[in-house]
């Protein structure tokens, strides 16, 4: 491996250390509820996400506090010297995209029927260091 090519790919091996993700697939909650709690935490510091997810009144934010302790734990063990005090860690990303869709039949008037869509969603949270060394 040429000498450039190592050093480009050391640069990404350490940025990579920076950041850890964890993903919540087929979670049955409608997107549109999940991004409601997302957008509460998207770009805030780790401790305040926890405290804005613990004390929230919606169903989702259970789902999302359980996934922000998972990344935080990728986080962890990517990086086992470091703490999580000292590297600011917050919330980068949040993606939540739909999922797959249970459709089902509901009786209606005069013979018809009315599909139901029961939605799923899938979310994806990126956790990543906030190391500035500015004086």
């Amino acid at each position: 491996m040429g000498s450039r090519k190592k050093q480009m790919a050391d640069a990404i091996k350490e940025a990579k250390k920076q950041v850890a993700f964890a993903k919540l697939n087929n979670c049955p909650t409608s997107p549109r509820k999940m991004r409601l709690v997302a957008d509460l935490v998207r770009g805030e510091r780790v401790e305040k996400a926890l405290n804005i997810l613990k004390f929230s009144q919606k169903e989702a934010s259970n789902r999302l506090e359980k996934l922000l302790l998972s990344a935080i734990a990728n986080w962890q063990a990517k990086n086992e010297d470091a703490s999580i005090e000292e590297a600011e860690l917050f919330v980068k990303e949040i993606r939540v995209d739909g999922g797959a869709m249970l459709k089902r039949l509901r009786p209606a008037p005069q013979g018809r029927a009315h599909r139901i869509r029961k939605r799923s969603n899938h979310v994806t949270l990126v956790v990543g260091a906030n190391n500035n060394t500015q004086s």
